[in-house]
């Protein structure tokens, strides 16, 4: 019997040689990436990990992927654990392979943040670099409150002040979609999308072309943290509905599927996720993505801890008291302690993982 709990690590360096002993002991064909350009808390190397199961043409591809969003690696890591400790690859059906990204940005997962060492959100990242960026009126009337010059009493009733007019004026989702859809203008800010493919882009890519390209039909499930109802996991279809993916996606899914597009996510509309590289790296398959999104706690509370991580590495002291004070919220934000939590998110895991798997091998 699996102890479920024991699935979660409290650490990056805790949790990859946790996954690495569990994909190997379950058959799994095992590749690291390194990333050159970032090292962890106490030096460590960083890599992001795949596991590969199944045969190498495989017309049918089940995709998990862990750490998008570093800190919420925490979550992905341990659903893919448990996974691959009960048994899951030992199920595939026989003409369904699997491939499991663990840590596909190491950075934030090691560091207790959802960003990459560049200060990017990687699920703002993947658009085309060389068109003109989507403009984000909203984050420009209020970076500064977002960025503020420090971190007390003070500034934070500013900040809500400022937030608070913004809702007054554009409704609390306004304010949500102003904060959390994405921005191209300010790098030291939150949910920055970069100016250039980071690390975990390029390489993500390569992964796809190397382990999918004999792929016919790829189910992706990217795990997430920090919006909804808390343990609740809400599969969330992030294309458009006019998307040739999204009716698959409704079709393996049901009413359990939700769009930001449709007005019926708890996420704002977003551009340049991550999932986008899929089908652009393997043109000739069916993907299908989602991403399924763990509640923890208000969306004000979870929105101050990515301002507060923000702050603290822009312009405060990580090895301060503060810092440690910070980072503790934040990793609590996006990974809450005990044991109930986490078996929510296995108990959702397996049954999205179920729905993928006869969906990908529909007729």
């Amino acid at each position: 019997m699996v102890s479920v709990p024991e699935c979660f690590s409290e650490s990056y360096a805790e949790a990859r040689p946790k996954f690495c002993s569990a994909a190997a002991e379950a058959g799994g064909a095992l590749r690291s990436w390194l990333n050159p350009k970032a090292r962890g808390p106490s030096g460590e190397a960083l890599y992001l990990d795949t596991a590969r199961f199944g045969a190498d043409d495989a017309p049918n591809m089940l995709v998990l992927i862990a750490g998008t969003h570093g800190v919420e690696g925490h979550c992905g890591s341990g659903a893919e654990i448990a996974w691959l400790r009960s048994g899951g690859p030992a199920k595939l059906p026989k003409d369904t392979g699997a491939l499991v990204v663990h840590a596909i940005n190491p950075y934030g997962f090691a560091w207790t943040r959802r960003v990459t060492e560049d200060n990017v959100d990687l699920n703002r990242n993947f658009v085309d670099h060389d068109k003109p960026y989507p403009k984000n009126d909203g984050y420009l009337a209020i970076a500064d409150a977002v960025l503020p010059q420090d971190w007390s009493e003070a500034s934070k009733a500013e900040t809500e002040r400022v937030f608070a007019a913004y809702a007054q004026k554009h409704g609390a989702f306004g304010l949500q979609g102003a904060i959390s859809s994405g921005q191209y203008t300010h790098p030291d800010g939150i949910f920055f999308g970069g100016n250039t493919p980071t690390w975990s882009n390029r390489t993500i890519r390569a992964v796809a072309r190397q382990e999918l390209s004999r792929a016919r039909r790829v189910g992706i499930i990217d795990f997430h943290t920090g919006l909804g109802p808390f343990g609740h996991g809400e599969l969330i279809c992030a294309v458009t509905p006019a998307a040739k993916s999204f009716p698959r996606a409704k079709a393996w899914y049901g009413d359990e599927l939700t769009s930001p597009e449709g007005g019926t996510s708890t996420s704002a509309v977003v551009v340049g996720i991550m999932t986008d590289a899929f089908p652009q790296e393997l043109p000739d398959a069916e993907v299908t993505p989602i991403a399924i999104e763990y509640g923890t706690y208000s969306v004000p509370e979870v929105l101050g801890a990515v301002r507060a991580d923000n702050w603290l590495h822009q312009r405060g002291n990580v090895a301060s008291a503060l810092g440690r004070e910070l980072k503790a919220d934040i990793k609590e934000r996006f990974f809450p302690s005990g044991d109930k939590w986490r078996e929510m998110v296995w108990a959702r895991a397996e049954q999205t993982i179920g729905w993928a798997l006869k969906g990908l091998g529909a007729p």
